[in-house]
């Protein structure tokens, strides 16, 4: 990327950027005209750019509604025909409004191009980009504008990536092109130290480091997608998250496309990047959460794979896991959560198996939330998890499960006590800054 950054200077082409734009930024005609202004901006600049698009807001819903609609028990090779189009419609928009402004532009499918994937419609995975089509459409002065969320499967057919698939075709495309960068514009201007809305405090990050944005997307954090995240882990794609709803012709917006000031969002990057790391980066939160308790299980071999066996087997992740063992040590009371909306369905599987568990009751709770500590400085520093607990017992909220990674702290709580411990917790270790 260094060595491309060098000829391009000599070239006229600065970088390579791959500009993803999400459905609040593409919702009107008018809205994509400002995603055009972004897009010529760095056109302007010298660099090669590949744009991938979601559906225009609330089309994805629509088109979902209708397949159901049609036949609640669909193919789901038709569902991702369906599906699908609404990327198509956005891709076209963009490269007309972008054509009328003077940027030479073509939309492209993702059979066009074309992404392949597995043959598992509704959730594919990518398994290889064919990029020679578009390294020519560079070579001609072209913007590539993609269609987000979708690939070619097996025997040919159009296969979705899954919700928020665009993301991960943003990503995985910035890999496959070797982009210097990859810009996800969405409808905030970076990634907060909490959620803003909570607490007013919340400073912006100027940069993050790929695992702690994969804890604080995976703990409950909205700005990008688990998978994307995960993806752009693996092949060290630069990922910056900033605000679509700038003035594509702001002075410091241009200043900063054209290198001379700092770049505008967060900046996801390797530790490496960062000069000295935060002991904590953030707090995350998550009220989609409930918790089962199984009281006095008799503790023995296999009794957990009859408990957490079904539940797999369902198609259900368990996330933290607790298990308390009696005096004598014979029998034990185990908890462990789900997510909210399946915990009707985790009830079931387990009273169905009661017989082989062996429990004596179970316990549902579905009015908790999880709360997490991130930071890659924990692993250098002791006391992270001493401080929280601190923190909230001095607030008198009750702890009911913990778990911890390297760098991470996470416990379960009631749910009524979300905000309250989110904002101690921010202010606890030295998070807060101006009041919104």
């Amino acid at each position: 990327m260094v060595q491309r950054w060098l000829a391009g200077v000599l070239t006229g082409h600065m970088a390579r950027l791959v500009l993803k734009f999400g459905g609040t930024s593409v919702a009107d005609i008018k809205r994509i005209r400002v995603v055009a202004a972004h897009v010529k901006r760095e056109v302007d600049a010298g660099n090669e750019v590949a744009v991938v698009v979601s559906a225009m807001a609330g089309t994805t819903n629509q088109l979902v509604d209708w397949c159901k609609e049609a036949a609640p028990l669909h193919d789901a090779r038709e569902y991702d025909a369906v599906v699908s189009a609404g990327e198509q419609i956005t891709s076209g928009l963009l490269a007309i409004t972008l054509s009328d402004m003077g940027v030479p532009a073509r939309s492209w499918l993702g059979w066009q191009i074309p992404i392949r994937t597995t043959g598992v419609h509704g959730a594919a995975r990518i398994e290889a980009i064919e990029t020679d089509a578009m390294e020519q459409a560079f070579a001609e002065g072209r913007v590539a504008v993609v269609a987000g969320f979708q690939g070619i499967g097996e025997n040919n057919r159009i296969a979705t990536l899954g919700r928020g698939g665009s993301d991960t075709s943003a990503v995985a495309l910035a890999a496959a092109l070797n982009a210097d960068r990859c810009d996800i514009y969405t409808d905030v201007d970076g990634v907060y130290t909490t959620d803003p809305r909570m607490t007013p405090r919340a400073r912006k990050l100027g940069k993050i480091t790929y695992e702690e944005m994969l804890e604080m997307a995976s703990q409950g954090a909205k700005v990008l997608q688990t998978r994307s995240v995960g993806m752009a882990m693996t092949h060290q794609v630069r990922v910056l998250v900033r605000s679509s709803f700038d003035d594509p012709d702001a002075p410091e917006l241009v200043a900063a496309t054209n290198g001379n000031s700092d770049l505008p969002g967060t900046l996801v990057c390797d530790e490496e990047e960062i000069v000295e790391q935060e002991l904590v980066t953030g707090i995350a939160y998550s009220r989609d959460e409930a918790k089962i308790t199984l009281v006095k299980v008799a503790d023995k071999p296999g009794v957990s794979a009859a408990i957490f066996g079904p539940l797999a087997d369902a198609g259900m992740n368990v996330d933290m896991i607790v298990q308390n063992v009696s005096e004598d040590g014979s029998m034990t009371d185990l908890t462990f959560t789900v997510s909210h909306a399946e915990l009707d369905k985790a009830r079931a599987v387990i009273e169905a198996a009661k017989d082989e568990i062996g429990y004596q009751h179970l316990i549902a709770d579905g009015d908790v939330s999880k709360i997490s500590v991130i930071g890659v400085g924990m692993r250098s520093h002791t006391g992270v998890a001493q401080k929280m607990f601190r923190a909230l017992a001095d607030r008198n909220i009750n702890i009911h499960v913990i778990s911890t990674s390297e760098i991470k702290v996470s416990v379960l709580i009631d749910a009524e006590y979300t905000e309250l411990a989110v904002r101690a917790l921010h202010t606890a270790y030295g998070l807060d800054g101006e009041a919104a």
